[in-house]
């Protein structure tokens, strides 16, 4: 079975995860504990990033290159479009989804956590000990503010990110006013991409991802709530309704074992 080394609030791991259901794959979800587990991790594959496919013996690092290498072994309800102009458009706005909405969407939900504890709260996965999830919630506003000067994400820098998406997500509702998908009438990896990266602007509807269920549905001020930006929204709920295994049972899984945490030997 593959095996997908993860963490459940990456977006780069939301979009494999949303391609490897969309593929009917069945797949065991190894849930990486940050620092130490990654350290682990390295040391099997050379990288500390997530997402990294396991099949057998190899491991394929990076969202992208593990979506060509579905393609290519598991050709099925293919990706990439084989017409050459399709197929540019698609990798195209695919790498524009990971550089524009997977990076701005991190600052834009710092901002959001920054000022809502009850938010920042409800973040956490369901596994986490009520007595951490108080001490999440306790943490000053100005303290977080502080922390993200030091990532770099200063309030400027946070807002451009904000203002960028909002165009962004203008630019997809009007690419999605006439098609039932970006590029056309069949899914490509540039609809799985911009869906699995825009969890954190607003997340899905659903019982996709560890996290409690008043959650669902909730995202950024300004942009999970603005009017404006619903047809984008409706579309990739849509797409998730589709695609996506919801959670079954306890714990989050896609229909197969519960995740395991990466062993330290």
């Amino acid at each position: 079975m593959l095996e997908l080394y993860q963490f459940e609030l990456s977006q780069y791991s939301e979009k494999v995860r949303l391609i490897l259901d969309y593929k009917g794959l069945e797949y065991r979800k190894i849930e990486v504990t940050p620092g130490i587990g990654q350290v682990e991790l390295f040391r099997l594959t050379g990288q500390r990033q997530v997402p990294i496919l396991k099949d057998g013996h190899q491991y394929i690092v990076d969202s992208t290159e593990i979506a060509k290498y579905l393609d290519l072994h598991y050709p099925d309800r293919p990706l990439i479009p084989q017409d050459s102009k399709q197929r540019g458009l698609c990798l195209m706005m695919e790498e524009w989804a990971d550089e524009s909405i997977g990076i701005k969407g991190r600052k834009a939900l710092f901002s959001a956590i920054s000022q809502d504890q009850n938010f920042r709260k409800a973040l956490l996965p369901n596994s986490v000990p009520d007595v951490f999830k108080t001490f999440v919630e306790g943490v000053p506003n100005d303290v977080l503010k502080l922390l993200g000067f030091g990532v770099g994400y200063s309030p400027e820098a946070v807002q451009r990110a904000i203002a960028d998406l909002k165009q962004d997500l203008e630019a997809l509702c009007l690419l999605l006013a006439d098609s039932p998908y970006l590029l056309g009438d069949e899914p490509t990896l540039a609809d799985f991409a911009v869906a699995g990266l825009s969890i954190l602007l607003k997340f899905p509807n659903g019982p996709y991802l560890d996290l409690p269920a008043d959650i669902r549905g909730k995202g950024v001020p300004g942009l999970a709530d603005n009017p404006a930006y619903e047809p984008f929204f409706v579309w990739r709920d849509r797409l998730y309704a589709q695609f996506r295994k919801p959670v079954v049972g306890s714990g989050f899984s896609t229909g197969t074992t519960a995740p395991t945490s990466i062993q330290i030997e």
